[in-house]
């Protein structure tokens, strides 16, 4: 076992002091969080321009007023001027254009928009919005409609998903269910593909360069291997963590360092009750989500899934000689669960008691990331522990099979290995 923990530390702090590590756990995401908060902070600022814009009204469309809440248009209305005299004299005026109405309003063609520069999309939306609500409550007033009642009556109901459970009823989130179920199972998906990799890569490298002939003389192929496994376990664990604390402080910080941003935020939100309904019911959502649950079963499925690839993906870096694309024989048989689990785990969050999604969720193969897409549902205890059951199993056989085969492919070089002398490793005792 000290061997183990020897082997472990070793491999854990060489990885986690290097450079390429330092990069990508620490520098990468405070610059992409910077990305974003530029990009917030941009997003936000809106122009100090006010675009003056004359009014043509000769079908006396707004009866010589317009209610615009952008305040970045000013419009002005304009008398005594066609169409055609007044494309030579509204730059000189001061107008960045000029609407025109006449009075045939049955027509697409009768409205237009003169500029002598594009105006940009926002615009052409608030000034397209503007004249279309006017001409339907025109045409509602003159079918003898109110244009308050109807908008009362053509309000769209939202029917609200109320969830009975054993602690009583509470409200269904489910975008925010869905969303935090995607994510986890997707972490998963990576984190394992790409320290599954990291683990082979780096037991194929050591074979090719004859490290593990010298270290082999200390330590049995299993100890070896076992330690190379949750060394690189604990870098992922590490570099996870080390995520997690870095979005939230980040996160933490943007009302410190960008003040005036936060207020902008809020008095926009403020001013329209449909964003400040969307952010309190996400806030909502999430802190209705058994966080403390997500995360253990997290972690859970995170070790356990990956300490059964990574076992796996040792034994085939053993087996693998100078040419590392012989490896790549035995590489896709071993990817090939992880790419359906997460194929499945796309429907899963959409209908996570289907029959297919159970049944990926309980296999060992497929449940770590599976099981993730379920994981904010209420999931049947039998259904969870059996899950947890199989795939300790699993992470315990696959071991045992992979320490066999790495014994031997670890020492053995110059040799084509075929899946029949891989299977004699596993199971024939020597």
């Amino acid at each position: 076992m000290n061997k183990i923990k020897l082997i472990l530390t070793r491999e854990y702090l060489v990885r986690v002091r290097k450079k390429s590590f330092l990069i990508t756990t620490i520098v990468v995401p405070i610059i992409m969080m910077g990305f974003y908060a530029a990009a917030i902070y941009l997003s936000t600022q809106k122009s100090n321009e006010i675009n003056k814009i004359a009014v043509l009204d000769d079908a006396d469309l707004f009866k010589g007023k317009i209610n615009c809440s952008d305040k970045t248009l000013s419009f002005t209305f304009v008398k005594n001027e066609t169409e055609k005299s007044f494309v030579k004299k509204y730059k000189d005026q001061g107008y960045k254009g000029f609407l025109y109405i006449n009075n045939d309003t049955s027509h697409q063609s009768t409205y237009h928009l003169h500029s002598q520069s594009n105006f940009n999309l926002s615009t052409m939306s608030t000034i397209e919005d503007l004249v279309n609500n006017t001409l339907r409550n025109r045409q509602l007033l003159a079918n003898g409609i109110n244009p308050d009642e109807f908008d009362k009556l053509n309000d769209a109901v939202k029917v609200e998903n109320t969830l009975d459970t054993d602690n009583g009823t509470k409200k269904s989130f489910a975008e925010i269910s869905y969303i935090v179920s995607f994510a986890c199972g997707l972490l998963i998906y990576i984190m394992m593909m790409s320290y599954g990799t990291q683990v082979m890569r780096g037991v194929a490298e050591e074979k090719t360069n004859r490290i593990s002939e010298v270290v082999i003389s200390s330590v049995r192929p299993f100890q070896l291997m076992m330690g190379k496994i949750l060394g690189i376990g604990a870098v992922g664990l590490t570099q996870f963590a080390i995520w997690i604390t870095l979005m939230l402080s980040m996160q933490m910080a943007i009302p410190l360092f960008f003040p005036e941003l936060m207020q902008h935020a809020n008095q926009t939100a403020a001013a329209s009750g449909e964003n400040l309904s969307m952010v309190a019911e996400t806030m909502q959502g999430l802190s209705s989500l058994p966080i403390g649950k997500i995360i253990f079963y997290f972690v859970f499925y995170f070790f356990t899934g990956y300490l059964t690839y990574a076992s796996i993906f040792a034994a085939i870096g053993s087996v693998a000689s100078e040419d590392q694309q012989e490896a790549q024989q035995f590489v896709l048989p071993a990817l090939m669960p992880i790419i359906l689990g997460f194929i499945i785990m796309t429907n899963a969050v959409d209908n996570p008691n289907s029959t297919i999604a159970i049944f990926a969720s309980i296999f060992p193969l497929t449940s770590p990331i599976v099981m993730m897409g379920r994981i904010t549902y209420e999931i049947p205890f039998w259904q969870m522990a059996l899950s947890m059951s199989l795939l300790i199993l699993s992470f315990i056989f696959f071991t045992w099979i992979a320490g066999k085969i790495y014994r031997t492919g670890i020492l053995l070089y110059g040799k084509k290995i075929s899946w029949k002398e891989m299977i004699k490793w596993a199971f024939v005792k020597a």
